[in-house]
């Protein structure tokens, strides 16, 4: 017989929604360091950009941020998708980036000595 327990406590669901919110406001005001704060060091990156697969480090998005600067007019809706007590996924739907452009982000997030980081972002650049 399976025990009835709770396995991830509310806390977690918040605290998933402020590392990717993290995310948000960096590119809204065009931080690298803040949108670094939501990343794993190790963190990796995939999708499409203009057609054109780019994928590899977390600095790829840092170089982005960089190079368009901020994004005033964001505006996201943030879900968790999926968590477990050391995992979780959570969709960035996604409007108006520092290009204009329109995503959808997955964000894969890893509980690591009681922090959540991001350890993946997986895009998708919808077309103009």
């Amino acid at each position: 017989m399976s025990k009835n327990i709770k396995a991830v406590p509310t806390s977690d669901y918040t605290a998933v929604i402020a590392v990717a919110q993290k995310y948000v406001d960096g590119l809204r005001i065009g931080s690298v360091e803040h949108v670094a704060e939501a990343f794993h060091q190790h963190a990796v990156m995939y999708g499409f950009t203009n057609g054109e697969l780019l994928g590899g480090p977390i600095a790829n998005l840092y170089d982005f941020v960089t190079r368009n600067g901020k994004a005033p007019e964001i505006s996201t809706r943030l879900d968790v998708l999926a968590i477990t007590p050391t995992t979780a996924v959570v969709r960035v739907d996604m409007e108006k980036d520092a290009i204009g452009a329109d995503y959808n982000d997955y964000l894969t997030l890893i509980k690591i000595d009681g922090d959540w980081k991001v350890i993946a972002k997986v895009y998708h650049q919808f077309e103009g």
